[in-house]
This record gives C-alpha cells, sequence and structure tokens, in this order.
C-alpha cells in the first residue's frame, strides 16, 4: 500500500488529472448500475438496458465537461475544504437533473427515480473515495514521518486539552492515557483510551513511546514525587505540566510541557510567592546586594526589585557577572534605580564610599568565595573574602548607619571540615559580636544547605557529565547534602529579615537531606537512560564513585546545638548560639589579618582550629579510590 501511495505521489501533475478523470467516470458508471439495482433489484433486466446505457453516455460527457468546468481534478485530495464537496455535490446534482429530463424527453422506460438516486451516489462516491484517498495518504506520512509517542498520564481536563493540542503538532503523537481513577479507566477520550497505571509498560512496548506526560498539574506536591518516582523506573523521558497557577494565560497546554526536574523528584516547591511582609518590608528602600551576580544574589536582586525597592545597589567583584544581571534586571521594565558597582568586599574605602554615595539602609551579603576544593587549596584568598571580607562591609555597614545587615550563610559552617565552612563560621562570629556594640544596625544571618542548580552545584555538573555520555562521578556512595530551590531559599532569607532583632542565626527548613547517588540515579531515569554498572555493557551511563576530596565530610549539619525557636514562619527557625567575646573575637581578627596578610596557609588553619567550634581536618570516612572529578555537593 505504501509503495503504491508513493508511486502516486510521485506522478507528475497531468498523470494525477487523468487518472481523476477516469476514476470519476468509473464512479458515473458505478452509481448508474447501483441507482437501477436499488430501484429495480435487478440490474441485467433486457427492458432498461439501452436506456440506461445512453444515460450513462451522457453522464460520462456531461460529467466530464462540468468536471473539468468546476476544475474538481485539480483539488487537492489531501486538502478536501468544504467548498470541494459543494462541487461535488453542484455535479452530482446537475448530472441528475439532467438526466431525469432526459428520461421524460425520450420516453425511456427506465424508472424516473433512478436519475435521483443516481445523483445522490455518485456524491456519496466521489466524495467518499477522495476522503479516502486522503486519509490514506495522510496515514502513511504519520507512519513513515518520526514523531516523538506520548503516553499522558492523568485524563483530565488538562490531560485532554494536551492531547489534542499534541494532535496538531508535527512532531509529537500522544497514543492513550493512564489514570488511576476507576472511574475514568476503559473511556475514551477522542480516539485515546484511559488505562490503569498497572498498564503502563505494556502500552510503552506497544505503541513504542518514548515519552511519558504527567499531566495533573493541581497535585499536592507529595503525590506529584510518587507518582514521577514510579515513572523513573520506566526509562522513558518524563515531561509534566506546571502548576495551574504558573501557566493559565501563557499560552497552548504543549507549549507548557517541560523536562521533570530533580526539584519535582526532590520535593521542592519551584513556585515563586512574594508574601505581603517581604514588600512590606523592602519597597521604596534602598538596597545593596553583595554578590549580585551569583546564584544566590542574583535572585535575591530580582525578588528585591519585584518587591519595589526605590534603588537596589549591584555590587560583585566579576565584570561578567555584574553586566548579566544589570542587562537582565534592566529588562524587567521596573521602578527601581539599579546601580551597578564593580568591587571587593574588602576593600574597605571603596566598600565605605558606595554605602555613604547611596544612602544604603540595607544590605544582603551574599559575596562569598563557596567551592569547598578550590578554598580548601587557597585558604588565603577564602579567609581574606570570606571572613575579612565581611567583617570589613560589616563595619563600614555599621559605622555608616546602615538600618539591617544580613549574612547568607551555609551549613558547612556547623562544624566544619574544610577552610569554607570555617571561614563562613567566622565570618557569622564576627556579626554576632558586632551586634553586642552596634549603635543601630540590626545585624543577621540566614544559614542553609545547597541550593539547586546553583553554580558549581550538582545537578548541572551531573547534567553536563550525561550529556556527554557519562561517567557520572559522586564522592562517596552515603554522602547526603540538604537541597532547596533558589527562588524559595531566597524568598524565606528575605522574610527572615524581617524577623531579625539582632544576632539572630536563623536556619531554614531543608526537609529530609538527600543521598547525592540517588539524585545522580534519578537524572539518569529522567534523561530515559539506564545506569551501567561499573565493568557492565548493560545500561547506558556509569556512576563512579572519586571519594572524598579534602575537606569534604558525609553529611552537613544546619545547627550546633539543639537550641532553636520558632519564628513566625514554619520554615524559619532561630538558632541561639553561643559566640566569641569582644576580646576574643579582636584577638582572633587580628592573628588571620596578620596571617593573610604573611600569605601564610597554615596559620590560617590554626586560627580556625582555635576560635570555630568543630572545626578539624580529619574526614570522617576513608576516601575511596580517587578519581579526577567529583560532584560538587
Amino acid at each position: 500500500m505504501n509503495q503504491m501511495l508513493r508511486r502516486l505521489t510521485d506522478m507528475d501533475r497531468s498523470g494525477k488529472i487523468m487518472l481523476v478523470v477516469v476514476a470519476d467516470a468509473g464512479l458515473i458508471v458505478v452509481a448508474a448500475w447501483l441507482a437501477l439495482y436499488l430501484r429495480m433489484g435487478d440490474p441485467w433486466a433486457d427492458l432498461y438496458i439501452p436506456g440506461l446505457g445512453l444515460l450513462v453516455m451522457f453522464w460520462l460527457i456531461a460529467g466530464g465537461f462540468l468536471s473539468v468546468m468546476m476544475e474538481l481534478p485539480w483539488i487537492a485530495i489531501r486538502s478536501l475544504a468544504p467548498g470541494s464537496i459543494l462541487k461535488i455535490a453542484l455535479l452530482s446534482a446537475a448530472l441528475s437533473i439532467v438526466g431525469f429530463i432526459l428520461n421524460l424527453t425520450f420516453e425511456d422506460p427506465t424508472p424516473r427515480s433512478v436519475p435521483f438516486i443516481f445523483g445522490l451516489l455518485l456524491l456519496v462516491l466521489m466524495a467518499g473515495l477522495r476522503i479516502a484517498v486522503g486519509w490514506l495518504f495522510t496515514q502513511s506520512e504519520e507512519l513513515s514521518r518520526p514523531r516523538d509517542r506520548v503516553l499522558i498520564y492523568g485524563a483530565g481536563a488538562a490531560g485532554q486539552q494536551l492531547a489534542r493540542a499534541l494532535d496538531r503538532s508535527d512532531d509529537t503523537l500522544a497514543v492513550a492515557f493512564v489514570d488511576d481513577d476507576p472511574k475514568k479507566q476503559n473511556m475514551r477520550y477522542g480516539a485515546l483510551k484511559v488505562h490503569a497505571p498497572e498498564r503502563i509498560e505494556a502500552l510503552l512496548r506497544r505503541h513504542e513511546v518514548n515519552k511519558i506526560v504527567l499531566a495533573i498539574p493541581s497535585l499536592p506536591r507529595e503525590r506529584r514525587r510518587e507518582i514521577l518516582r514510579h515513572l523513573q523506573g520506566y526509562n522513558r523521558k518524563l515531561l509534566t505540566l506546571p502548576h495551574f497557577e504558573n501557566f493559565i494565560g501563557s499560552g497552548s497546554l504543549s507549549a507548557q510541557l517541560r523536562a521533570v526536574t530533580a526539584e519535582d523528584l526532590l520535593g521542592r516547591s519551584t513556585r515563586k510567592i512574594y508574601l505581603p511582609e517581604i514588600k512590606a518590608a523592602y519597597a521604596g528602600q534602598v538596597v545593596m546586594v553583595t554578590g549580585a551576580g551569583g546564584s544566590i544574589g542574583s535572585e535575591l536582586c530580582r525578588q528585591i526589585v519585584k518587591a519595589g525597592a526605590r534603588v537596589l545597589v549591584l555590587f560583585d567583584i566579576s565584570e561578567v557577572a555584574l553586566y548579566q544581571i544589570h542587562r537582565e534586571l534592566e529588562g524587567l521594565q521596573s521602578s527601581a534605580r539599579l546601580v551597578p558597582v564593580l568591587g571587593s568586599v574588602a576593600d574597605a574605602a571603596h566598600v565605605k564610599q558606595v554605602i555613604l554615595t547611596h544612602e544604603v539602609g540595607i544590605i544582603l551579603h551574599a559575596a562569598a568565595y563557596k567551592h569547598v576544593p578550590l578554598i580548601e587549596s587557597n585558604e588565603v584568598a577564602g579567609a581574606a573574602n570570606n571572613a575579612l571580607g565581611t567583617r570589613t562591609l560589616a563595619l563600614a555597614a555599621e559605622a555608616a548607619g546602615v538600618r539591617q545587615f544580613i549574612l547568607v550563610s551555609t551549613d558547612k559552617a556547623v562544624r566544619p571540615t574544610n577552610v569554607m565552612g570555617a571561614s563562613k563560621r567566622f565570618s557569622e562570629l564576627v556579626i554576632q559580636d558586632l551586634q553586642t556594640r552596634s549603635r543601630g544596625t540590626t545585624f543577621a544571618m540566614v544559614r542553609f544547605g545547597n541550593v539547586l542548580d546553583s553554580s558549581g552545584s550538582v545537578i548541572p555538573l551531573f547534567r553536563e557529565q550525561i550529556a556527554r555520555g557519562g561517567p557520572v562521578t559522586v564522592t562517596h556512595p552515603e554522602v547526603t547534602r540538604f537541597f532547596m530551590t533558589i527562588a524559595e531559599a531566597v524568598q524565606l532569607v528575605l522574610l527572615a529579615g524581617t524577623f531579625a532583632k539582632g544576632g539572630d542565626v536563623f536556619v531554614l527548613d531543608m526537609g529530609e537531606s538527600v543521598k547525592i547517588v540517588d539524585v545522580a540515579r534519578n537524572l539518569i531515569a529522567l534523561s530515559g537512560l539506564q545506569e551501567r554498572q561499573p565493568g557492565g555493557t548493560e545500561g547506558d551511563i556509569e556512576i563512579r564513585f572519586t571519594g572524598l576530596r579534602p575537606g569534604e565530610k558525609l553529611y552537613e549539619e544546619l545547627l550546633l546545638g539543639s537550641n532553636l525557636a520558632g519564628t513566625p514562619h514554619p520554615k524559619i527557625m532561630c538558632a541561639h548560639e553561643a559566640h566569641l567575646s569582644e576580646f576574643e573575637t579582636a584577638s582572633a581578627v587580628k592573628h588571620l589579618e596578620q596571617a593573610v596578610r604573611a600569605g601564610n596557609a597554615r596559620a590560617v588553619r590554626e586560627v580556625f582550629l582555635e576560635v570555630v567550634d568543630g572545626f578539624c581536618q580529619d574526614l570522617p570516612e576513608p576516601a575511596l579510590d580517587a578519581g579526577r572529578e567529583g560532584a560538587d555537593a
């Protein structure tokens, strides 16, 4: 059949026209014969054959003439429009009426109803043949054209709309629904049947499905995560529709499909919710964000602009990062005046000048060197930027009368095993000490774990490794981390600032810690691939364990003790932690400054060992065989 259709498609235009004319002539003969048979029950009676033969001869001549006049042979069969059907109806009616007149004029014994029956049959046969051939051409093209075959999980309103949208797509085809509602199972919506989830495996094989779409936007987060974790076991690419709040008015549902992400499987919210407290706190204010071009800093800038800040000072040491976030914020067309400033937080004179010139009222300090392995071998730079830089900025803020200073900290500051974490805990101690003598600035800090998709985090690294065919590198099979989306973390940082009274250590609820190897396996499955065991031949991507790197530990913590208090928001807690005295802080700062000026990495570590609670250099577990790279967890 496909070969015949290809031959028809390859014919030149004149050959196709001649074929249509011959086919229509054959249909005229068939319609006349059927009309007599339906009327008399015997189309071979000698009494009627001569008269019917003359009518058929006339219908062939007149039909060919009228068909050419109406340009019927030139109508494309694969795009038969209502206007074309109307032309066929007019042709059939004309032949029927003229045949009836001839029957009366020549007193033909053929029953007078035969021409009218003939007209109806001709209409049905000519239109039907064109529709059938057009359908065959379309089906042949559908089968031969490479298209993604999609199984839709969810036969509700969103799933049905998605199926209709995909039906109009050139590169995607919906093949069936799956739904766990027994009332919907075995029903049909359009051409697609609804199946129970137990039938997924069979449906994937029968329809050669390569994509599964979760099309239930209103699902609660936990149920959504449960279904996605079940679906990832089928080794097909997973797509999902966003929450209704995120796509209403944003175009067709098919355009809103997105790949399932690690955020979906980890159960972290991806929706940005701007609470009234945040808007009230930052609207009309002059806000300065350090590290404005980084992952956290840039999201702080976006949300502060949307909260209605009057002036936003973008402070960053990286020219490229500063240019990118400034250009992006300019595109938002907000009322905030944007002030991009290049500089280092360790430059006391420059920092003080910027704060005084722009009359900054709130500082959100996100600038930091944060990559554990890099700082482990660049201790002096890490201490200078993270610890002393924070102190320089905080002193300038207090001297200039800044109303509020919020330090963005990390879970790695708790009992750190690396210089980066120790430098961040040192900066916390400095802030706590300054608060005890502050004349008007409220100092506070917000501590949280890893943010998904931040620069240098595991997820972008894993995606890159999967894209190039693996292996995916993980430091240790038991290493775990806390995760939160960037938008969620920043929202809670801003909100925590509204609760600050002075010296507060706010800790964000990060949920349950997650094994990094599970994140790797999830991303491999989400890519429609299978994990390959070391040394094996089955599967696509190998997970290779490279061993804990210097300064890394298996488990991160968020608290030094258990002394926690609640806040008005359930995801923000306030920790009451011991800190150094004024004399101890001054002595530690003096020794750290001397070590940094001398470029003495050993002395830097000794200062941290003396004042940072829990800081040690011993790894909790022996490293595995080291590889060249591992996940920056």
